[in-house]
């Protein structure tokens, strides 16, 4: 397995309570496998993706990427060795073009130079935007924002990419062509993809389903 949680538990306080939002998860992903991350607002999804990507820590349970036990000493350097996001919201920089996006996230990786150029420039045409590479953002549609975002996620050949409503903000066509390029890309790059979602098209690429109700697995 490229990705297991054990015994995830999270709790938040709230003034004089400590609040369980999680209440004990085990999850397994393996490499090319492709998981829908189901549950209604408030369910604790969004909060599991987080502690998967290292954004938060449990209060208790371990969480194992590529074999290695996520701690706090370990966080920063597992996201960008590990770990590829694919945010709702996009997050491109507005005064970058495309490619520079996806070459900026490298450098934060620690790749510069030609090697990030080079690249940049492979994951670009792997989404379907070599046409676009030189554009800003307000120069693309939603889906080839999105599809930039999905390219900086696969930049640097992360195995885990992790995916939060990556088709909240995209029309129907926009998303279904999304979700495509991300399963063919999952599974020709044999990378495991985790996606939290409300949209039911995002079962029709996904290998499992897993629903979370009240913090725990259904």
């Amino acid at each position: 397995m490229i990705l297991q949680a054990q015994n995830i538990q999270k709790h938040f306080t709230e003034g004089r309570e400590s609040v369980a939002v999680l209440k004990g998860i085990d999850f397994a992903v393996e490499r090319g496998e492709i998981v829908s991350l189901e549950g209604p607002s408030g369910s604790g999804k969004t909060t599991f993706l987080s502690i998967l990507g290292c954004i938060l820590t449990p209060t208790k349970g371990d969480v194992t990427i590529d074999g290695v036990t996520a701690n706090a000493k370990r966080l920063n350097e597992i996201r960008k060795r590990s770990l590829g996001f694919v945010f709702q919201q996009f997050n491109l920089f507005p005064s970058l073009t495309a490619v520079e996006n996806v070459e900026y996230a490298l450098n934060v990786k620690g790749v510069g130079g030609s090697a990030a150029r080079i690249e940049a420039d492979r994951v670009i045409e792997a989404v379907g935007l070599a046409d676009r590479k030189r554009y800003l953002p307000r120069d693309l549609s939603g889906g080839q924002k999105q599809r930039v975002a999905i390219a900086r996620a696969l930049a640097g050949s992360a195995p885990i990419l992790l995916a939060d409503e990556p088709t909240a903000n995209l029309d129907s066509t926009a998303g279904t062509q999304v979700l495509e390029m991300f399963r063919a890309l999952a599974k020709k790059e044999n990378r495991a993809l985790v996606i939290v979602t409300h949209d039911p098209k995002v079962r029709s690429i996904a290998d499992r389903v897993v629903k979370i109700h009240d913090g725990v697995i259904e």
